[in-house]
């Protein structure tokens, strides 16, 4: 009876836009990874301080709820229709990650979970669930993995054979006790592809990412100025970066994205430079309302934009960036004079 609903709820899963599922036990990951603390005791989690305060709910599933008897892992993918990397090559426009190029991923899944949610309460009257999307101390990566999935690439995202690495995870914790699934297995072999293509060479080592120097942490996460040697390597990515999901041989499995609302829109598919350093906060609120850019805030979106300015060698942008050479925010104006110091030196674009 338990396998039937299962597969019930598989087919409700499918039917509500999720491309896989899988499930686990709440005990079935150890209680701390490995990987989990040794990137925490070496600090390579930089400012994500809730990492370390939140180790003992995130290195053991099972103690997030006590009542949970089943982790229902469901993943749904947001596959680019185009060459991701393109926008690298037109450095007067900014390279913004494949999954904020349109609306926030978590309120779409999250809605799509509690729906799953639902009907699983109403085949199991009495049953309880939560449900989770990368906003509480819950492993997904791992879970997806035990879940059978996939499993975590040497990027340490996860991969799957069937989908690639294009996909959010949402977690539903419930106290239905369902049949369990076969844990991932590892399919990367001998491949760095992943490894090597990082701009800033964020891996230690193969699964062992030093976040401290990831792009996606430094133009999302991290508060302040980012290390001028590290700059130069952002190039115009201003919030996030794909290049290790990007070159992941798995990607030619991936299936598309079902979902429109993924799809870029054609405002933030490759934004110009010069137009983003020109905001103030009420036009970045406006830009980026129901983004997940939005999170970042104002002053952090044009830190980003000011690196990448100084990254072009178009000295077109010169003007953008002097503009902020006074900014009361000492983060930007300090950003905003390397980059005229960098455009500077440049002989490139508008040099006639």
């Amino acid at each position: 009876m338990a396998e039937a609903l299962k597969e019930r709820l598989r087919e409700r899963a499918l039917a509500e836009g999720f491309a896989a599922m899988g499930v686990m036990r709440p005990d079935a990951v150890p209680e701390l990874p490995a990987r989990l603390r040794d990137f925490v005791d070496a600090g390579r989690h930089g400012q994500m301080g809730w990492m370390a305060e939140r180790m003992h709910w995130r290195g053991n599933p099972a103690a997030l709820w006590e009542e949970a008897r089943s982790v229902i892992m469901l993943a749904e993918v947001y596959t680019p229709d185009a060459d991701p990397l393109a926008v690298l090559a037109h450095r007067d426009r900014a390279a913004i990650s494949v999954y904020a190029r349109n609306r926030d991923y978590h309120d779409i899944v999250k809605k799509r979970l509690k729906r799953v949610g639902r009907w699983l309460i109403e085949q199991a009257p009495g049953a309880g669930i939560k449900v989770f999307v990368d906003t509480a101390p819950v492993m997904e990566k791992p879970l997806a993995a035990a879940a059978g999935l996939g499993w975590q690439g040497k990027h340490t995202n996860l991969v799957s054979r069937d989908l690639g690495n294009w996909f959010f995870l949402g977690a539903i914790f419930t106290t239905v006790e369902l049949p369990v699934d076969a844990p991932g297995e590892d399919h990367c072999g001998s491949c760095r592809a992943c490894l090597d293509v990082c701009p800033t060479e964020a891996f230690v080592g193969p699964y062992r990412l030093d976040a401290r120097r990831c792009i996606s942490y430094l133009t999302i996460e991290h508060k302040g100025p980012v290390d001028e040697a590290l700059r130069p390597a952002l190039g115009n990515r201003i919030y996030g970066c794909d290049d290790c999901l990007a070159v992941c041989p798995w990607n030619k499995f991936a299936v598309s994205a079902r979902e429109m609302r993924y799809r870029a829109r054609d405002d933030l598919a490759a934004p110009r430079l010069d137009m983003l350093a020109g905001l103030d906060d009420a036009g970045f609120r406006a830009m980026f309302s129901g983004s997940p850019i939005k999170r970042i805030g104002w002053a952090r979106l044009v830190r980003n934009v000011l690196y990448a300015i100084g990254n072009s060698g178009d000295r077109r942008l010169l003007g953008a960036a002097r503009a902020r050479l006074a900014d009361a925010d000492e983060t930007l104006a300090d950003a905003a004079r390397w980059a005229v110091m960098r455009l500077g030196a440049a002989k490139g674009a508008g040099d006639g």
